[in-house]
């Protein structure tokens, strides 16, 4: 929708080029005129022109005062100058002022469309460039939030990163968290009415949820998101500048600010939140690791109280495991954890795909826990090992762990009844393990065949959203770039090509079937420019969307 300005006081050399030259078929949808550099500046304070084609000599304000001014205010408008006088001053000023081009009267009708279609290309030029940018910063916005949680979720989950290895991650990441810094972890989990929610709608009051406690915690540096268990962590450190307090203190002093965390979650979400809270812990090694199974245990011990419960700090002090944290210690518990934790690790045997070595492993601490007589809370430190490394797993290879679990599914939800009947949690342990091993087993190709397939799955369904490798990326749990050699060595086709060819599908569709505006359709399909998607458009069909739509 581009919109051109004549200037001139002479009116009728106004009136003869709006009539008289083929606007549309330059793509110029509305010409305005106006007799007097005044009256133009008023029109554009009303209008979003485009291009401004004025004469210099003008009594009042000349033709180089208009464009300077335009400069000064409209940046990024085209001007055009006509003249009757080829005197190379004037040329020379109007190249300092950023004209686009002069065109001498009387005006050569071919001349002045050369002048008019090279103005409006160098313009759509700039558009797609400021569009492409802000697909890049949006996409990199896109790209952290995706990358932010992959570390969180990789930290909680066991991954051990050295100190420089994850100082480099976090200021990458543009996290406001130090590596190596004594840190605080919340666990928040969503009760009540929140149950019943479909994925979408609970991140949704996730996200909410994280907005309000980052506005009830300021003050101090704040990381929050999705864990892998269905809660939403947040992770504290103590302030720079040194008069915030300390993390000993802040963990003292919390109450209140939960409080007032929970009150407006009813208020503002018309739910309950039930949190717990970790010891103080370094970010960075084993720790986070174990923060997050201490306080997550006292989080599913609690049930769905809707209220606040703390680590024991002398339990995990003393390095003790959940079951310990909640219930009182003994040398059976400690056997069955050293069995846990003692190398090869669960994490280790899953990641080098020794199924039979897995299923030993969980089925001997299994043993060592029934000989213990364990049930009930000391459960959730084996319902913990096993989950983390499965979801780990399958977050690195793009596995959903959500279909290996039978009927019962993956539910954390499920936990307080699965830790209470011990056989119950084997029984549902090794059906997770003989989920992940064929599917993993099934050979790289079926397993490309399968990301392909819900890739298009979600094309076919995303089409009127933001749509990206990106966001298809982050659906399928892998990597931009790998996604991207996945889908072309297995259809032959760039996965960008596939996206704007189903787009451009659509559009065509739409165009012969609806009548909807073409800004409307652009708008439908994701697109911010109309100038942009015509151009698309054009690429896949050889015609713009008007002519398609004038042939249908």
């Amino acid at each position: 929708m581009i919109e051109v300005l004549l200037v001139d006081d002479e009116t009728y050399v106004t009136e003869s080029l709006e009539l008289t030259i083929p606007w549309e078929e330059i793509g110029v949808s509305t010409v305005r005129r106006a007799a007097s550099g005044a009256e133009a500046l008023a029109i554009m304070e009303e209008e979003a022109i485009d291009l401004v084609v004025t004469d210099i000599r003008m009594p009042g304000m000349d033709g180089l005062q208009l464009i300077e001014e335009i400069g000064r205010r409209w940046p990024g408008v085209r001007c055009i100058l006509l003249t009757g006088h080829s005197d190379f001053t004037y040329a020379k000023k109007a190249l300092q002022l950023r004209a686009s081009d002069y065109v001498l009267k009387p005006v050569d009708d071919d001349e002045f469309v050369a002048a008019v279609s090279e103005a409006l290309d160098s313009l759509r030029e700039e558009w797609d460039e400021f569009d492409k940018v802000h697909r890049l910063l949006y996409s990199r916005k896109s790209d952290y939030k995706v990358l932010r949680e992959n570390l969180l979720h990789e930290l909680l989950l066991g991954r051990e990163l050295s100190r420089q290895a994850l100082s480099e991650q976090l200021r990458a990441y543009e996290l406001p968290l130090q590596a190596g810094q004594p840190t605080l972890m919340l666990l928040a989990r969503l009760e009540g009415r929140f149950a019943a929610m479909d994925e979408s709608s609970l991140e949704l009051m996730d996200f909410a949820a994280g907005n309000i406690a980052e506005e009830v915690l300021r003050g101090q540096p704040l990381w929050y998101g999705s864990g892998p268990h269905g809660c939403l962590v947040l992770l504290l450190q103590p302030g720079e500048s040194g008069d915030e307090p300390g993390l000993e203190q802040t963990a003292r002093g919390l109450d209140r600010r939960l409080e007032k965390l929970q009150e407006h979650v009813r208020l503002y979400l018309k739910g309950e939140i039930s949190l717990s809270v970790s010891t103080v812990f370094e970010l960075g090694g084993s720790d986070p690791g174990a923060a997050y199974r201490r306080t997550l245990g006292s989080l599913y011990a609690a049930g769905n109280s809707g209220r606040t419960v703390y680590v024991d700090p002398q339990a995990a002090a003393a390095g003790a495991s959940v079951s310990d944290a909640v219930s009182p210690a003994s040398e059976d518990r400690g056997s069955v954890t050293e069995l846990m934790y003692t190398p090869p690790t669960l994490l280790h045997l899953l990641e080098s795909r020794q199924w039979d070595e897995v299923r030993t492993k969980i089925s001997t601490v299994f043993d060592a826990a029934e000989r213990a007589g364990l049930a009930g809370p000391p459960m959730y430190e084996i319902y913990l090992w096993m989950t983390n490394a499965f979801l780990f797993i399958s977050h690195r290879e793009g596995q959903p762990v959500g279909d290996l679990g039978g009927e019962e599914g993956f539910d954390p939800v499920l936990a307080r009844g699965l830790v209470q009947q011990p056989q119950r949690l084997r029984t549902w342990g090794l059906r997770l393990l003989d989920g992940l091993a064929e599917q993993t087993s099934a050979g790289a190709g079926d397993g490309r065949s399968k990301v392909v397939s819900r890739v298009r799955q979600l094309v076919g369904t995303g089409l009127d959203g933001d749509l990206s490798v990106k966001t298809l990326a982050d659906q399928v749990y892998l990597h931009p770039v790998y996604l991207s050699k996945i889908y072309k060595a297995e259809t032959g086709e760039a996965l960008g090509d596939y996206i704007i060819r189903m787009r451009m599908e659509r559009a065509a569709h739409l165009l012969k079937n609806s009548g909807k505006k073409i800004y409307e359709i652009t708008s439908e399909l994701g697109y911010q420019n109309p100038q942009y998607f015509s151009k698309m458009f054009k690429k896949q069909y050889g015609m713009t969307p008007n002519e398609f739509r004038e042939l249908s």
